[in-house]
C-alpha cells in the first residue's frame, strides 16, 4: 500500500514508542503497545452473521431483533469479540491514556475492513458529549477511526457528527433503556450530504448509539450509511456491564 498519509502517521506513533517503551495494553508484558501473544487471541468475527446488525448467529439472514425493529444504518459489523485481552486494550486507549492503541488497533482492523467490499467515502466517528470530552481530552473512537481512514485513503470527518444532548453512559442500561437513552441524540453537518458513509465506534452491544447517528446522517443527506466497530459484546456478556 502506498499511501503517505497513513505511513507517516504510523511512523510517529512508532517513533513514540521506540522514546517512551510501552507495556502490552492487553497483558502488560514489556516491549510493545499489543504483543504478538495478544494479538493471536482476537477471535475476528468473520463467520455467519445476522445481514444487518453483524450479531453471529447460526444460520444466514436476518436476526429476530432486527425483524423486530430495524437499525438505520445498512449494515453493522465488528472486527472482534469484547472479550479477554482485546478488552483490556480498549480500557487502556479509552481510560488510561494509552492513545498509541488507536493505530496499533486501526493497522490490525485495516484488512478486515476492506473485505468488507463497502463502497465509502468517508468515515465519522462517534462524538463524545462535552463533558465526557473535557474529562477525559480525547474522543477514544477517533484515535481509531483516524488511522483507519488513512489507510483505506478516505474522506475523514470528525465533526461530521455532534451530539445534541448530553447522554448517560449506556453501562447499566437495558436494550429499551439503551434505545430511549440515545434517542435524537445527534446532529450532523450538511458535509456528508450525497456521501457514503462508515460511522464507527469503539464496542456495540444492541447497536442503539450507531443506529440513532445514522438516523442523524441520512437526515442531512447521506446516500447511505454503514457501521463498524472495533468490538462486539455478544449476548454471553452481560449487558448491564458493556
Amino acid at each position: 500500500m502506498d499511501n503517505k498519509k497513513y505511513k507517516m502517521y504510523h511512523s510517529i506513533w512508532t517513533a513514540v514508542d521506540l522514546l517512551f517503551p510501552p507495556h502490552c495494553g492487553g497483558c502488560d508484558k514489556p516491549g510493545s503497545g499489543w504483543c504478538e501473544t495478544c494479538q493471536n487471541t482476537v477471535k475476528i468475527l468473520n463467520g455467519i452473521v445476522c445481514e444487518i446488525c453483524g450479531l453471529p448467529q447460526e444460520k444466514p439472514g436476518i436476526c429476530g431483533a432486527c425483524l423486530v425493529s430495524k437499525p438505520r444504518f445498512h449494515s453493522l459489523r465488528a472486527w472482534t469479540v469484547f472479550d479477554g485481552p482485546i478488552q483490556r486494550l480498549m480500557h487502556q486507549l479509552k481510560y488510561r491514556r494509552n492513545l498509541s492503541l488507536g493505530d496499533a488497533i486501526a493497522a490490525e482492523m485495516l484488512p478486515f475492513v476492506q473485505d468488507l467490499g463497502w463502497r465509502i467515502d468517508a468515515v465519522v466517528p462517534i462524538p463524545l458529549g462535552k463533558q465526557r470530552k473535557r474529562e477525559r481530552g480525547y474522543n477514544q473512537v477517533a484515535m481509531i477511526a483516524l488511522p483507519l481512514a488513512l489507510g483505506l485513503e478516505l474522506q475523514y470527518l470528525p465533526r461530521a457528527l455532534a451530539r445534541r444532548k448530553e447522554t448517560r453512559s449506556q453501562v447499566g442500561l437495558s436494550r429499551e433503556e439503551r434505545h430511549t437513552n440515545v434517542h435524537d441524540a445527534f446532529q450532523a453537518s450538511s458535509g456528508v450530504r450525497g456521501k457514503n458513509v462508515l460511522i464507527m465506534d469503539d464496542v456495540s452491544t444492541t447497536g442503539s448509539t450507531l443506529s440513532s447517528g445514522a438516523d442523524a446522517l441520512y437526515a442531512s443527506g447521506a446516500n447511505d450509511v454503514y457501521a463498524l466497530t472495533v468490538a462486539r459484546a455478544l449476548p454471553h456478556h452481560d449487558l448491564r456491564q458493556v
